[in-house]
């Protein structure tokens, strides 16, 4: 019986996606969007759109505006992505669309050499949309968000707003990016903006989808959402201005029959107030380098969301050294749970084998989300890393359960300073590309050339030391095993910097 009911709601909702089309050239599409005629209710399908043609346009290292501050998650570009291939417009229109700059189009079908498990259904290629999403049965031009679940809308949204990449000022950097390796796909939104070509504001955010078994993302996900500095929430046509208002941009994933979702929040004006996925409707600051990750492989009650933007990486404590740290020998972050059904409730704990350098305050507390200000303190505590536990559990049926693990790595100092300053400590360069990569990386770094990198996995073992004899030097990290990985350049003053490493 749950077969027939499967089957007549996938033919509803081709039915439904077939209805809710209409064809229009881009022409008529873009003065009715700019006179506000369009039928916000429906998708747009565009009758004069042309794949593009030629060979596939590589980021080619150039960011001419500001970088985000980003979670630890976030996957630096680097020459191994291309720009999402979006559809041209041919005629007088044209010039508009070149470059793969646009408002509300989407990709070519794009291909996979994996499989991703959606609520039960396996797809191998995908549909990029411009406004914050990907879709697997058809493209999106929709710019007006709604909440999820959401009947027809087949998507998977970091950001569904209405992104427009149509800057034609020489800043390459602001466009959609992706890349594709054997079992994953990592979408980038790069420094875009919003309609009707503003770039006051911009957005960075990224989505990445895998098999289910690649180490990029956390043990037992294949979903992860990432973000950089998040400053705009809604386009001129949704009823705001100036980037707010209006209606809300939404987070989250809806397969389209109306039960398998989930929702991170609406969010419509500046600020970090945040107060559940269902609740008032959220600033968007609270998304600032926010990291939270998933597993949608299976139809029915999603376990809670972990949301921190440590969980990729180690969060480093340093003993003795002010230059570092405010607190000496403390580190505060921040912690966040959520359950992404709208009728269910969420319970997180804490457990640590360090119980005493420990604690945390309750920040919120409503039935679908709850936040948490923790503190770790290493006084007394041997250098290396440290753990904390993360327990969410939901009260759906049947209860689901997420456990994250927290990696504190104390890193001893002697003396009371280390005599550099902290402006100089944020200047560091300390690059490694491709990031993942299974085989030859290049270091790019500024420290001096007696440095050296130390690697170690995510147990603090060390695993390979290299000195580096030049500011940029290739090393080859194919022996290692596939996984997460910490690369940490040291130079002879004792400044260091670490960053992840993902090897493929």
């Amino acid at each position: 019986m749950k077969s027939k009911l499967l089957l007549l709601s996938c033919i509803i909702s081709v039915s439904a996606l077939a209805q809710n089309n209409i064809y229009i050239d881009h022409a008529t599409y873009t003065t009715m969007k700019a006179n506000g005629q369009l039928n916000t209710s429906k998708n747009y399908l565009f009758t004069d759109a042309v794949a593009p043609t030629g060979a596939p346009v590589k980021y080619h290292g150039v960011q001419n505006k500001s970088q985000s501050s980003i979670c630890s998650c976030m996957i630096p570009l680097d020459t191994t992505f291309t720009e999402v291939p979006m559809v041209s417009y041919g005629g007088a229109n044209s010039s508009v669309y070149q470059d793969n700059r646009n408002d509300d189009a989407s990709s070519i079908l794009i291909p996979m050499p994996f499989s991703f498990n959606f609520y039960g259904a396996m797809y191998s290629q995908v549909f990029i949309n411009n406004n914050g999403n990907i879709s697997f049965n058809q493209p999106y031009s929709q710019y007006n968000a709604t909440m999820f679940p959401m009947a027809g809308y087949n998507m998977l949204a970091p950001f569904w707003g209405d992104v427009d990449t149509r800057d034609f000022s020489g800043n390459p950097s602001c466009l959609v990016y992706y890349k594709i390796t054997p079992t994953a796909m990592i979408v980038k939104w790069e420094n875009v903006g919003y309609f009707d070509m503003h770039f006051n504001l911009i957005n960075t955010f990224q989505l990445i989808i895998t098999n289910g078994s690649d180490p990029i993302l956390p043990a037992g996900k294949n979903v992860g959402f990432c973000y950089g500095d998040m400053q705009w929430t809604s386009g001129d046509a949704s009823g705001g201005g100036g980037g707010w208002g209006g209606i809300p941009a939404t987070v989250g994933v809806n397969q389209g029959n109306g039960f398998d979702y989930f929702q991170v929040g609406t969010f419509a004006y500046p600020g970090v107030t945040f107060d559940g996925p269902y609740n008032g409707v959220d600033a968007v600051d609270w998304l600032d380098n926010q990291g939270m990750y998933f597993d949608i492989a299976s139809s029915g009650n999603i376990a809670p969301i972990i949301i921190n933007n440590n969980i990729c990486d180690t969060i480093d404590v340093y003993t003795g050294d002010t230059t570092h740290s405010v607190l000496i020998d403390s580190v505060y972050f921040t912690i966040g749970a959520s359950t992404p059904e709208i009728s269910q409730t969420v319970n997180t704990t804490f457990t640590s084998p360090d119980t005493l350098s420990f604690s945390y305050d309750t920040v919120m507390n409503t039935p679908t989300y709850q936040s948490f200000l923790c503190k770790f303190k290493v006084t007394q505590l041997a250098t290396g890393l440290h753990y904390i536990y993360v327990t969410a559990t939901d009260n759906g049926v049947p209860a689901m359960t997420t456990i994250d693990t927290l990696v504190i790595r104390s890193n001893y100092y002697p003396g009371t300073t280390t005599g550099i300053n902290q402006l100089h400590s944020e200047n560091i360069l300390f690059e490694l590309a491709p990031n993942p990569s299974n085989g030859l990386v290049l270091i790019k770094q500024n420290m001096g050339w007696t440095s050296v990198l130390t690697i170690t996995n995510i147990v603090g073992q060390q695993i390979m030391t290299v000195q580096l004899n030049n500011k940029e030097q290739t090393i080859d990290i194919s022996k290692l095993s596939p996984g997460i990985y910490f690369a940490t350049l040291t130079n002879k003053e004792g400044q260091s910097k670490t960053i992840k490493v993902v090897k493929e």
